[in-house]
């Protein structure tokens, strides 16, 4: 099981990224480039749960994981982790106001 790195030719930007999304998975992807703009219009565009920019395999606690397609269900880790483990509950209440 990976890593594994595909060397692709690509004509453009929207090539690339169409390339890259043709894939029933999406778990993560990397980016590895100088041009800083490229990497945030390829981060924003690919159709994975994350991507890294000149790192890989780079994790902080807080931060959510997890899979686009069929590469999994829901997120572990960070606030979007905790959602399986909590309910929401709204709760409304009329306060007497004394006229002071």
């Amino acid at each position: 099981f990976g890593p594994v790195m595909t060397v692709i030719r690509f004509d453009g930007m929207e090539d690339l990224v169409e390339k890259a999304n043709n894939t029933i998975y999406g778990l993560a992807a990397a980016v590895v480039t100088n041009d800083l703009d490229k990497a945030m219009y390829v981060a924003n565009n690919i159709r994975a749960g994350t991507v890294w920019v000149n790192c890989y395999d780079t994790f902080d606690a807080g931060a959510p994981f997890g899979g686009y397609k069929q590469s999994g269900i829901g997120r572990e880790l960070g606030e979007y982790g905790l959602e399986a483990y909590t309910e929401v509950k709204t709760v409304t209440m009329k306060v007497n106001q004394k006229n002071s």
